[in-house]
């Protein structure tokens, strides 16, 4: 009885494409931050409209007195938002009381660009531990 031998497929090497995606994409958030968490002026209550650029495939329309609503709001500023969006949808108060749980909810690059800039949200993560 013979037997057939099974070579695997050659993979390529994606380190260096994938890496170069990687850095690129953590650029593209690190690009939009504010120079200071002070800047975020955002609204603390009542009803913010995102524009489509950012509420392109889900709601528009976010109440801040709902803590969920409150919680996508702000995913959804750190993720699609631009430059300019960050300070007028964000406030520094609520960013910092939200981060221990909403680091969780955003993507590995986005928590990881927010921390390394700003070190307090790290530590408030800490303090909530």
């Amino acid at each position: 009885m013979s037997s057939s031998t099974q070579h695997a497929a050659p993979t390529p090497d994606l380190a260096g494409p994938v890496a170069e995606d990687l850095a690129l994409y953590r650029q593209k958030f690190r690009l939009r931050l504010p120079d200071s968490l002070d800047a975020l002026h955002g609204p603390t209550q009542g009803v913010v409209e995102l524009p489509l650029h950012m509420a392109w495939s889900g709601m528009t329309s976010y109440d801040l007195g709902n803590p969920r609503q409150r919680m996508g709001l702000y995913r959804t500023v750190l993720h699609e938002g631009l430059r300019d969006d960050l300070p007028r949808y964000l406030s520094q108060d609520l960013l910092l009381q939200l981060w221990p749980v909403l680091r969780t909810l955003v993507g590995r690059t986005v928590r990881a660009v927010w921390e390394d800039a700003f070190p307090q949200l790290a530590s408030r993560t800490r303090a909530a531990a």
